[in-house]
């Protein structure tokens, strides 16, 4: 049987303002993406930061390789699952390549500088994000789009079998979105790795990830396989928004029906 990389064991989440809400309790395994859907203010970012030790639950517990992740030392948290924020703040200044080198820390004794190793798997992941000709440039000079692939091969050098993604196709534009949502489903589908990540768009949460939870303003959760939480009325009270379905052969698409 496949170890779970993480356990959601009756976890709630602490949201401030709001009353607590549903449970969730279920592993990710290597080889599934799940996809976090709900409007703004339902607790996807709160959720991902509990996941990634950032801020304690409600109630219940997050287990990292069967472990309570509040009892695991921060460095083997770092070694073990990687959190890509919404948004990016440098405060200091450096190249891209020194900010995709950051994803090396973890692995690296106090003192020690970073290896020709660690310089390959940086360039690499740069490479991966189509970065290779920027990595001399200054971080603050990059675009938006730009420092969201940062982001992105600064979690590929880490490294991590675990990734936690904040909606991961922010400032990206469609080429960008397709191609950083094809290597999440190659990576995951290697195997080798499990994801969670926050979307909004419906359509490509139902495209690339194999698993889904809904989260619903009044802390209201339901979760499970695509195929059977992808339906038009849940989503359609998720988000208060009619929604007309289109089958193709690539499966049921949905589109906002505009207001008359």
């Amino acid at each position: 049987m496949t170890a779970a990389l993480l356990e959601l064991e009756n976890l709630v989440i602490e949201i401030p303002g709001r009353d607590a809400g549903m449970a969730l309790d279920f592993p990710v395994l290597p080889g599934q993406c799940w996809g976090l859907l709900g409007p703004n203010g339902a607790g996807k970012t709160t959720l991902l930061h509990t996941l990634a030790g950032l801020r304690r639950p409600h109630a219940g517990r997050v287990l990292l390789d069967g472990q309570d992740l509040h009892g695991v030392p921060r460095r083997r948290i770092a070694q073990r699952l990687g959190l890509v924020f919404q948004d990016h703040y440098d405060g200091f200044p450096s190249t891209v390549l020194e900010t995709a080198l950051i994803g090396r820390h973890p692995f690296l004794r106090a003192w020690n500088m970073e290896t020709a190793e660690d310089h390959g798997l940086a360039l690499r992941a740069l490479a991966q994000m189509d970065l290779e000709d920027l990595a001399d440039r200054r971080v603050q000079t990059l675009s938006g789009g730009e420092r969201q692939r940062l982001a992105l091969a600064t979690l590929l050098t880490q490294d991590p079998p675990l990734w936690l993604l904040d909606e991961p196709t922010n400032h990206l534009d469609l080429h960008h979105q397709v191609a950083v949502l094809d290597l999440v489903r190659r990576e995951v589908a290697s195997g080798r790795r499990g994801a969670l990540l926050a979307l909004h768009d419906l359509n490509l949460a139902a495209t690339y990830c194999t698993h889904l939870v809904l989260m619903y303003p009044d802390g209201g959760m339901c979760w499970g396989c695509t195929e059977e939480i992808f339906h038009v009325r849940a989503l359609e009270r998720l988000f208060q928004q009619k929604l007309a379905v289109m089958d193709t052969s690539d499966g049921v698409w949905v589109r906002p029906v505009p207001a008359a």
